[in-house]
């Protein structure tokens, strides 16, 4: 896998240079995992930390950072405080719950080639069938100890896969992330002619489906609610599906199966898809689910006359209805101080808008500002609590 060259800062301006071999080899020896032992004990401010850990040279600078790196890894992997990290592997690192759902495509792999493994967040949930290979040697050393896998320093592109593979191209260039699936290393092009067993390839969510081979499967994946990231899924990981929306920590699923949703007249209730199943254009997919038509052909709003259960999306209760204006919408907010914006298919900003509906009272208040049927137009309304289908 190609990455940044040596010297230059990972990630965004501003922050540290990307970790030399030798001193990866230094955090793992028994003075830099004592020292980061100390720094992680330490409950004193930046400056006053600091202090106590220059004494220590370069290692206990070292260590320094590694503590506060794995303080917040712990947002995204339960054992992130006894990893090893990078800031910008961190950074781009895949949430343990969503590494372990990829894991789960290759259950039936004898072995799983992880092709730009980085520090081995997804290799570690491969288990005992994985196999890494990163550019960066540093990231090598890391992903063995964080692993205990094989890991071998390699140049993907140099490389003719086989068996059951799992792909990340590096997408950053110089702390910049490229959305030109050809300007990635591998490119994703390369990465699709691989004649592989079984393939899995991480992707920019945002990239052009319609241009990808027709036995590929896309996945979007979220996680609480926010989305993660997309997947393509070929040959034996491949479940037969175009398009998939996978919800995540429960594993609820939505897949495509060419619907076509009708637009109508705003009913009593809005359901709010998640983003995964907008991302993956499952929005008519969703409509057959609950019953519902879309507002606007073009928006992904949903609305129905009654709201039935369904993990893929959050109801609201439409309490009104009104052309887009700002008087209007000043008047219905009357003894409302704090107000909830949400938009889709505008261009006002919500925050310039908050400012000019000059509220002030104790009630509080969701306004949704979307079309209808290709007129602008502000619904009030209240979230639903909604029994979980299952």
């Amino acid at each position: 896998m190609v990455r940044h060259p040596p010297g230059v800062a990972e990630g965004r301006a501003g922050q540290a240079a990307p970790l030399t071999p030798s001193q990866a080899r230094l955090l793992l020896s028994a003075e830099g995992q004592a020292a980061v032992a100390r720094a992680h004990g330490l409950d004193l401010p930046p400056i006053a930390a600091a202090e106590a850990m220059r004494p220590l040279g370069e290692v206990g600078r070292l260590a320094l950072e590694q503590a506060a790196l794995r303080r917040r890894a712990l947002a995204k992997h339960p054992d992130g405080d006894r990893l090893w990290w990078t800031a910008e592997a961190l950074e781009q690192s895949t949430p343990r719950a969503v590494a372990l759902h990829h894991a789960r495509r290759f259950d039936g792999a004898p072995r799983v080639l992880d092709l730009g493994c980085s520090v081995g967040g997804d290799l570690l949930a491969f288990g005992a069938r994985g196999i890494g290979v990163d550019l960066d040697l540093a990231r090598c050393l890391l992903a063995r100890a964080n692993t205990g896998a094989p890991v071998a320093c390699a140049d993907v592109t140099r490389l003719k896969p086989r068996g059951w593979v799992f792909a990340d191209p590096a997408r950053r260039a110089s702390g910049r992330r490229g959305f030109d699936p050809a300007s990635w290393s591998p490119p994703l092009s390369e990465v699709l002619s691989w004649d592989v067993e079984a393939l899995g390839v991480k992707v920019a969510p945002g990239i052009d489906y319609d241009q990808l081979p027709a036995d590929v499967e896309v996945e979007l994946v979220s996680l609480d609610g926010d989305v993660k990231e997309a997947m393509l899924w070929r040959g034996a990981t491949c479940r037969g599906h175009r398009m998939t929306a996978t919800l995540l920590p429960t594993g609820d699923q939505l897949v495509g199966a060419g619907a076509l949703a009708s637009v109508g007249d705003v009913g009593r209730f809005l359901l709010e898809p998640d983003g995964a199943v907008i991302r993956a254009h499952l929005v008519a997919e969703l409509c057959d689910l609950v019953d519902g038509r879309l507002l606007d052909a073009t928006i992904a709003y949903v609305t129905a006359d009654s709201a039935v259960p369904t993990p893929f999306g959050r109801w609201y209760e439409v309490l009104d209805v009104l052309p887009f204006s700002l008087k209007r919408l000043r008047e219905r907010l009357r003894g409302v101080g704090a107000v909830t914006i949400k938009k889709r298919g505008t261009a006002v900003e919500p925050e310039q808008l908050r400012r000019q509906l000059k509220l002030s009272g104790t009630g509080e208040a969701t306004v949704v500002l979307t079309r209808a049927r290709g007129t602008q137009i502000a619904m009030v309304v209240s979230p639903l609590a909604v029994p979980d289908p299952r």
